[in-house]
C-alpha cells in the first residue's frame, strides 16, 4: 500500500504561495506602468491640419480690409423743386455727355411761376421807361425855367448898364436908376436859384430813377430762378462720364433737393476701405497699399483716412498707383493689404487661428522624426495679416501647427500621422 508523503504535500503548498505572490507582484507592476503612461495619445491626420515652419528674416506688418472701388470724380443730380418724374431717357451705364438730358420733371407750379416772372419783369421794364421819360420832361421844364431866367437878367443888365450912363449925366431920375438896380438884384437872386434846382432836380432824377431800376433787377432775378428751376426739369448730366445710379421712377414724385441720379467719371478710380477700428490706429498717410481685385493686384497708397468711426470700421481711401486690370469698374469688391512697418531680423510663423499681438498662447511643436507634437507656451509679438511675430518659445526651423486644436486641450501631447 502506499504511504503519504508530508513533505511533498509541504512543497505543494509553497509552490502555490509562490505562484500567488508572483501574480501579485506582477499586476501591482503592470498597474503602476498603466498608471505612469497615462491616457492613449490622440492620432491626427497630418492632411487635416496646418503646419507651418517658424523663419527667421524680414516680416511685413500689414493690415487687411475689405472695400470697393469708387469713381475719384462723381456728382449727384438732385431736384431742384418738387416735381413728377415724367420720363427717364438714359439708364445707367450709357456714356454722357454734359448737356446729355437724363430725364424730364414736370410741375405745372413752376412754369406758371416763369410765366408770372416775365410779366413783372416786363411791367418793371415799362416803369422804368416812363418814369426816365416823365423825369426827362420834368428837367426839360426846369432848363426852360432856368433860360428864362437868365434871359430876363440880362435884359435887366442891359437896360441897368444904360440907366448907369444916363443917371451919371443926369438923364433920367436918381429913383430910378435905383429901381433898376433892385430889379437886377431879383433877376440875378432867381436865376441862381433856377440853376440850384436844375442841379437838384438832377440828382433827384438819378435817385429816381435808381429806385425803378432796382425793382426791375430785383424781378429780373426773380426771373433768372424761375428759368432756372424751369430748365432745372430737364435734368442734364452736368459732366462727362457715365451713369451708375438712377434713383427713381417714372411716375414718382420727388421733393426739393431729392437725389435723382449719379454721374461718375469711370477713367479714374480709388479704392475705398473699411479698416476695423481697432486697426486704424495703426494706418497713416502714405502708406503703401497693395489691392487686389480679384483680376490682379494695383499698387497704390494710403491719401485720406476718415476721422469718424462708423458701423466699427474707419474708411480710408487708397490712390491706385499702377495700371487697373481689365474689368475693373465703380462698386467693383476689392481687398485691400496696407504695409504698416517692415521688420527686419525676426523670429516669425503663419499667423495661428485666433491668434492676436503680445499675447500668451501654447502650440504644438512637432518632432518630424517622431511623430509627436508637444504643447508649449510661446510668447507672441506683432501680429500681421497672415503672420505673427514670435518673441519666446520657439527657434527658427521649428514645425508648429498653426489649426485650431480646442478639441485637444487636455492633452499636452498628440501623435500625427
Amino acid at each position: 500500500m502506499d504511504i503519504a508523503n508530508p513533505q511533498f504535500r509541504i512543497q505543494r503548498r509553497r509552490r502555490l504561495r509562490w505562484s500567488i505572490a508572483g501574480g501579485a507582484v506582477a499586476l501591482v507592476a503592470v498597474v503602476v506602468l498603466v498608471m505612469r503612461l497615462g491616457p492613449a495619445l490622440p492620432v491626427v491626420e497630418r492632411g487635416s491640419l496646418w503646419i507651418d515652419t517658424v523663419q527667421q528674416g524680414q516680416m511685413l506688418r500689414e493690415v487687411r480690409a475689405t472695400g470697393t472701388l469708387v469713381p475719384r470724380s462723381s456728382r449727384w443730380l438732385a431736384a431742384s423743386t418738387a416735381a413728377q418724374v415724367e420720363q427717364i431717357k438714359v439708364w445707367p451705364g450709357a456714356t454722357v455727355k454734359p448737356d446729355t438730358v437724363l430725364m424730364t420733371l414736370a410741375n405745372p407750379a413752376v412754369e406758371d411761376a416763369l410765366r408770372n416772372a416775365q410779366a413783372l419783369v416786363a411791367a418793371a421794364e415799362a416803369d422804368v421807361a416812363a418814369k426816365r421819360a416823365e423825369l426827362r420832361s420834368q428837367l426839360l421844364d426846369q432848363r426852360s425855367a432856368l433860360a428864362q431866367a437868365e434871359s430876363d437878367y440880362a435884359s435887366a443888365k442891359v437896360k441897368a448898364d444904360a440907366d448907369a450912363t444916363a443917371a451919371a449925366l443926369h438923364l433920367i431920375p436918381d429913383v430910378q436908376f435905383r429901381q433898376g438896380q433892385i430889379a437886377l438884384k431879383q433877376l440875378a437872386t432867381r436865376r441862381d436859384i433856377e440853376r440850384q434846382r436844375v442841379a437838384a432836380f438832377a440828382g433827384n432824377m438819378h435817385a429816381q430813377l435808381d429806385a425803378v431800376q432796382a425793382r426791375l433787377c430785383q424781378q429780373q432775378s426773380n426771373l433768372e430762378l424761375r428759368q432756372r428751376q424751369a430748365d432745372a426739369l430737364q435734368v442734364k448730366a452736368g459732366i462727362a462720364g457715365v451713369l451708375q445710379e438712377v434713383a427713381v421712377q417714372e411716375g414718382a414724385q420727388v421733393a426739393e433737393g431729392a437725389n435723382l441720379a449719379r454721374v461718375a467719371r469711370p477713367d479714374v478710380l480709388i479704392a475705398r476701405l473699411q479698416v476695423p477700428e481697432v486697426q486704424a490706429k495703426d494706418v497713416a498717410l502714405g502708406m503703401p497699399v497693395s489691392v487686389d481685385t480679384h483680376n490682379g493686384l494695383v499698387a497704390g497708397a494710403v491719401e485720406r483716412i476718415d476721422p469718424a468711426v462708423r458701423d466699427g470700421s474707419v474708411q480710408v481711401d487708397v490712390r491706385l498707383d499702377g495700371k487697373l486690370p481689365p474689368g475693373a469698374r465703380p462698386d467693383l469688391s476689392v481687398d485691400g493689404r496696407i504695409r504698416v512697418a517692415t521688420l527686419d531680423h525676426v523670429l516669425s510663423v503663419g499667423r495661428p487661428a485666433s491668434a492676436r499681438a503680445d499675447a500668451d498662447i501654447t502650440l504644438f511643436r512637432l518632432d518630424p522624426s517622431s511623430g509627436i507634437a508637444t504643447r508649449v507656451p510661446v510668447r507672441l509679438g506683432a501680429a500681421s495679416v497672415d503672420r505673427v511675430e514670435i518673441r519666446r518659445g520657439l527657434k527658427a526651423g521649428d514645425q508648429v501647427i498653426l489649426s485650431d486644436t480646442s478639441q485637444w486641450d487636455r492633452y499636452d501631447r498628440i501623435r500625427v500621422k
